[in-house]
């Protein structure tokens, strides 16, 4: 057992004493680092001047592959890069999209902290085709969907011509056949940059290297909601052409791409599904409907159960707890995924949960909830965990227990060989994907492997917080706060 007693509270004011952290464990390494916001800082206004990409092949609701590659000018303007694939290794490309426009940043969000708010206009829009069967597909959804100004977009029988741009949008003759694509930019709608720096990682160097992401706005999981939908949250994060993160093969490949050449990503080996250990986030997470946290999971292969952890915060750097969740269950034995290639789909029954307010404005929330609907009335206090079982739930949080969600997982390995775990992104909506027409076909951002199977320990599922004394004056453990993530994956909720 560790006997290294760390501060009550994984804060950057009460640092584990380096003794301590090198016998610390490797999850508990990794959600302290994020608590101590890994270095982060993010620039208002934010800076976007420069080219951003993609560092890998992305998935979106539909599901759709794609790599990006935008390019934002001193003078406001931009050139943005969407490429498209048939296949979620991105390797074979179906068409491509030219997005050329302005973009004015605007105030500090009052929705998302840590965001700006921007407005856009597109000029123009163009599009590629890279085979006949692209065409085709293409041509026929703006025929069949558009308005009168679209149909007849590609006449039929119109042969395919390599290297062609089609304009499917213009400001100037006010044309737009872009709905039929599901295409809309309200992802420019919201921005944030984040910096920090990369140690680098040869053995006979020294120092660190600088890393710039750029984070724009979610897209909404209801393709027919994505035209109008205002973002609160964020896609996966591109990364700046000159300051990226090392390894990464896909940043140069898609900096160099465009619309007649898009990127070819390499080929990545197929891995099995091995959800045995346990998974932590690799960052401070966004969710839609401004929830940021981190996610802590240990799945148990042999019995096929799992428990999560969730800190939640009221801050884009994770640094503020405000409420924690820890809920277990069961799963079932995964199948591959006939919507997504490369996902696995399960099911997931939350059975238990536990919660801990963390401030005093969720204390009151909590205690003035309606008797016998969370816990016990009246008696959440900071820092003390209560059982939400008996209670089927806590209807003040929108949980409710027990609860089955039919899931979408996939693994796979970054470039410096480190398993990552993919879980289902959340409706955008707060519904539950409580049947099996409701499953993701996105994913969220990944959990990285702190511990393999034979590293588990279960007196280590429940990580300790040094707390209040008990009657012999001895300090007693309660535990870490966790985040409680409303869209999360593997947690059973439902939001009313």
């Amino acid at each position: 057992a560790l006997r290294c007693r760390c501060p009550a509270a994984l804060t950057p004011r009460s640092p584990c004493p380096a003794a301590c952290a090198a016998a610390e464990p490797r999850c508990r390494q990794q959600l302290r680092h994020l608590q101590d916001s890994a270095g982060i800082a993010a620039r208002l206004p934010p800076r976007l001047e420069g080219r951003w990409v993609s560092t890998g092949c992305e998935v979106r609701p539909g599901p759709e592959f794609l790599t990006r590659s935008y390019l934002f000018y001193t003078n406001r303007l931009f050139k943005a890069l969407q490429f498209y694939y048939w296949d979620p290794s991105c390797r074979d490309p179906s068409y491509s999209l030219v997005i050329k426009g302005k973009l004015r940043l605007r105030q500090p969000s009052w929705i998302t902290r840590g965001a700006t708010e921007a407005d856009y206009h597109l000029h123009k829009v163009g599009i590629v085709f890279h085979s006949p069967k692209a065409m085709r597909e293409v041509a026929s959804w703006i025929n069949q969907t558009s308005g009168e100004g679209c149909r007849g977009f590609l006449p039929p029988g119109r042969s395919w011509a390599p290297g062609a741009l089609y304009e499917v949008l213009s400001a100037k003759t006010e044309r737009d056949c872009t709905a039929a694509l599901g295409f809309a930019m309200h992802e420019l709608s919201l921005v944030r940059v984040e910096r920090h720096f990369q140690p680098l990682l040869q053995p006979q160097q020294s120092g660190s290297r600088l890393v710039e992401e750029l984070y724009l706005g979610d897209i909404h999981t209801d393709w027919g909601e994505r035209l109008h939908y205002r973002p609160t949250g964020y896609q996966r994060p591109m990364q700046s052409a000159l300051h990226h993160v090392h390894p990464c093969p896909a940043c140069g490949i898609i900096s160099r791409a465009d619309e007649h050449h898009p990127p070819i990503l390499p080929a990545r080996a197929v891995l099995p599904m091995q959800l045995s250990g346990s998974w932590v986030s690799t960052h401070c997470e966004v969710r839609p409907a401004v929830l940021f946290l981190t996610r802590y999971f240990t799945f148990h292969g042999n019995n096929h159960t799992w428990e999560g952890h969730y800190y939640h915060y009221s801050d884009p750097l994770c640094r503020q707890p405000t409420f924690t969740i820890y809920a277990s269950g069961h799963y079932t034995q995964g199948i591959p995924s006939s919507k997504v290639r490369g996902g696995t789909e399960l099911a997931f029954k939350v059975t238990q949960a536990r919660v801990t307010p963390m401030d005093q404005v969720t204390v009151l929330m909590l205690n003035s909830s309606e008797p016998g609907s969370c816990g016990l009335a009246g008696s959440w206090s900071a820092g003390v965990e209560q059982d939400i079982t008996p209670t089927n739930g806590c209807l003040a949080l929108g949980i409710k227990l027990p609860h089955t969600e039919y899931e979408l997982f996939k693994t796979e390995q970054d470039t410096q060989e480190r398993s990552l775990l993919y879980i289902g992104e959340r409706p955008t909506d707060g519904s539950s994907p409580d049947s099996p027409d409701k499953r993701p076909t996105s994913y969220q951002a990944p959990l990285i492997q702190c511990a393999a199977a034979s590293e588990e320990f279960s007196n280590y599922i429940s990580l300790k917080y040094v707390g209040r004394k008990d009657a012999n004056g001895i300090e007693a453990l309660k535990p870490l706060p966790v985040a409680f993530l409303l869209f999360i994956a593997l947690l059973f909720l439902r939001w009313d």
